[in-house]
């Protein structure tokens, strides 16, 4: 869930999040929501504004970075900061878990919660009763939120609303429709900017080619940031898989032929999240709209709406269970069936 792919983390802001952290720094309010789609750098600029909160020597442009409080967040051991993430992404991002939490894991008494625990919240609402242990302020990061089950949000509530002393929240999500209300109502919501083309593309050459030490072409650029859907958080992900120009465009052909080996060894997330982007733009192709994730002229003879719809339906129900244990290889063997059955209804006609 993080913005940033496995080896592929940004070294520095990028430039649009410079803008907004230095426009959220000159605002008042006790607790932030950060929300937009995935990819524009909610959880990247939540952590910048919780370094700039808790720095020794802040500026209007965020935290000095130099500060024995900056080199604690970097090193995950500020004691003012509280994360609350589900526990499979604190793992993957380098967060502490509670004593207790870790040890159940490490035993193997339970597999690391992708929720956000209650646990973990009570746990924050007894960190804001505590005296600060440096600085002015106690900050609570909260990410992805709508990670976060009933009775989780509900717990932070009253905290969240009349917070003792100088404690800040921000909260960042990728799908605040899920938040409750409640939840919502008590923060002051930012909408993450998307960047323009050009810029996200300068900063994704830049960032993948530092990290790879070689030169990216403007081409690789366009179709990383493309199949992100103009994410350019989420192109780091397709840069980190290698992903080619060349077979981003003919994916779309070699599903309507059966051939399923471009995606093959893909986690099944991603081979559903291509589903759904073709899906996405053969609806928008045959409503004669601009496609998003494809060049509409590498699209397979566009099928009939209803055949259309129903697939979206479909593909939209398996991503409520994706991240749950299933058989990877039927599930992928009914998927690539159902696909060129789908792409092929245009061309090929009924039996029968």
């Amino acid at each position: 869930m993080s913005n940033t792919a496995a080896g592929f983390e940004a070294p520095t802001l990028a430039p649009w999040l410079q803008r907004q952290l230095e426009a959220l720094l000159s605002q008042r309010g006790h607790a932030l929501l950060l929300a937009g789609p995935s990819g524009l750098g909610q959880y990247e600029l939540a952590l910048a504004l919780a370094r700039a909160w808790l720095c020794e020597q802040p500026s209007p442009q965020g935290a000095c970075g130099q500060c024995s409080s900056c080199h604690a967040i970097d090193v995950r051991t500020h004691a003012d900061l509280r994360v609350l993430m589900p526990e499979t992404l604190s793992l993957d991002l380098g967060w502490p878990l509670d004593e207790s939490a870790q040890k159940e894991i490490d035993d193997k008494k339970r597999k690391p919660s992708k929720w956000i625990r209650v646990d973990a919240a009570r746990d924050a609402v007894t960190f804001t009763q505590l005296t600060r242990s440096r600085g002015a302020a106690q900050v609570i990061l909260i990410y992805p939120a709508e990670r976060m089950n009933n009775e989780s949000a509900n717990t932070l509530l009253k905290t969240l609303e009349e917070p003792l002393g100088e404690v800040r929240f921000v909260l960042a999500t990728e799908a605040s429709h899920q938040l409750l209300p409640t939840i919502r109502s008590r923060c002051q919501t930012h909408v993450m900017v998307w960047p323009g083309e050009q810029e996200a593309l300068d900063w994704l050459r830049d960032v993948a080619g530092n990290l790879t030490g070689k030169t990216v072409v403007p081409e690789l650029a366009k179709t990383w940031l493309r199949a992100a859907g103009g994410r350019p958080a989420d192109a780091l992900h397709w840069a980190s898989a290698g992903l080619h120009a060349q077979a981003w465009a003919q994916l779309p052909q070699a599903l309507a032929r059966g051939d399923w080996s471009a995606m093959a060894d893909w986690p099944p997330a991603r081979q559903l999240d291509v589903l759904q982007k073709l899906c996405h733009d053969l609806m928008a192709h045959r409503a004669h709209a601009p496609t998003r994730f494809f060049p509409a002229e590498h699209l397979p003879a566009v099928p009939r709406w209803f055949m259309l719809s129903a697939w979206s339906r479909e593909l939209s129900t398996a991503a409520r269970s994706v991240e749950h244990p299933y058989n990877a290889g039927l599930m992928q063997q009914a998927w690539a069936a159902r696909t060129r059955q789908v792409l092929t209804a245009a061309v090929e006609p009924k039996a029968g």
